[in-house]
C-alpha cells in the first residue's frame, strides 16, 4: 500500500495536476478585501505567475481595487463577496468579483466619468480599465452583480503547470 503523500510513480508520475480555477469567498470587510488580495497572489505563484512579475501585480491590483470596491460599495450585511480566478482558454487570466448588491452597478467600460483631481477616491475602475485587457459588469442572479476583468497572457509567460 502506497503513502498517499508520496509523489505518484509510473504514467501517472507525468501528470501534472492544478486547478484551472480558485474560488473562495470573503466576509465583506477590509480585512476580507486584504486577504483575497494576498491570496490571489499566492494562487497566481502557484500558476507560475510570480510575485513582483507585471501580469502577477497588475492582476494582483484588479483584485484589489474590485475586492475594495465590493466591500465598500456593494456590501450587504451578513453576505460574502466572491473571488474568482480562472486560466481561461487561449491564455487568458480571467478574474471575477461578486457582491449581493444589484442595485448598486458600477458604470461599465467607457462609461467612467474623468477623475477629479479635487476628489479623494473614485479612481477603481479606472486602474482596472487601465491594467485589463477586457472588463464588464454582469448581472448575478440571485440579486448582484460581478465585476469581470481579463488579462490576455503573453505566450512566454503561460505556465507549463
Amino acid at each position: 500500500m502506497s503513502n498517499p503523500a508520496s509523489p505518484p510513480r509510473g504514467p501517472l508520475a507525468q501528470l501534472s495536476v492544478t486547478a484551472p480555477a480558485f474560488v473562495q469567498r470573503f466576509s465583506s470587510t477590509p480585512r476580507g478585501a486584504r486577504l483575497a488580495r494576498r491570496l490571489a497572489a499566492h494562487q497566481l505563484d502557484r500558476w507560475g505567475f510570480p510575485h513582483g512579475g507585471a501580469l502577477s501585480d497588475a492582476a494582483v491590483l484588479i483584485v484589489a481595487e474590485l475586492a475594495a470596491n465590493a466591500v465598500t460599495h456593494g456590501r450587504v450585511a451578513g453576505r460574502d463577496f466572491e473571488l474568482r480566478l480562472e486560466r481561461a482558454a487561449g491564455a487568458v487570466l480571467r478574474i471575477e468579483v461578486t457582491d449581493t448588491r444589484g442595485e448598486q452597478r458600477p458604470p461599465g467600460p467607457g462609461e467612467l466619468p474623468r477623475a477629479d483631481p479635487e476628489q479623494v477616491g473614485g479612481r477603481g475602475l479606472l486602474l482596472v480599465e487601465a491594467l485589463a485587457d477586457r472588463w464588464c459588469v454582469l448581472d448575478r442572479v440571485p440579486p448582484g452583480k460581478t465585476v469581470r476583468a481579463e488579462l490576455d497572457v503573453p505566450a512566454r509567460l503561460t505556465p507549463d503547470r
